[in-house]
């Protein structure tokens, strides 16, 4: 019984580093293609990117409840663990960083689009006033749309 309990340990612990090793490689790669602007490999990883935070907070609800594994491990394991622990840390704070600026940048862009395109329609707009007159002063209050999807 002892035995087969340190195999399921031993199993979660190594599936926790292939979970860890694996978001790592993974967020090198996101990382990577952000920095490079290259929107298309970053919207085809988002698939992938949900399934393994699933997984690794799955992984880590599981180590939460049952942390004595985690403290029963020898030296080097608890070594190996925190290596991968602040190089997955390092990678989120990198990933999270990259993409508030690439947010930012493109509501920047979308708000001086949306800057210049009212102003060239109240400069252009007719607007009639209030006793059926035509009223140049108004035409601040025209309507626009806008296909914030361009």
């Amino acid at each position: 019984m002892e035995e087969l309990h340190t195999q399921e340990n031993n199993s979660k612990v190594e599936e926790l580093r292939q979970i860890v090793g694996g978001f790592v490689d993974f967020l090198l790669a996101e990382n990577a293609a952000l920095r490079a602007f290259d929107t298309a490999t970053v919207s085809s990883m988002f698939e992938q990117k949900s399934k393994l935070v699933s997984a690794y907070r799955s992984i880590s609800a599981y180590f939460i409840k049952n942390h004595q594994v985690l403290e029963a491990l020898d030296g080097e394991s608890k070594q190996n663990l925190r290596d991968l622990s602040t190089a997955l840390d390092a990678q989120l704070r990198e990933n999270e960083m990259l993409l508030k600026t690439r947010m930012e940048a493109s509501k920047t862009v979308m708000d001086t689009i949306i800057g210049v395109a009212k102003m060239n329609n109240n400069r252009n707009a007719t607007s009639y006033g209030s006793h059926g007159t035509y009223s140049p002063q108004d035409n601040n209050k025209n309507a626009l749309a806008i296909n914030r999807t361009l």
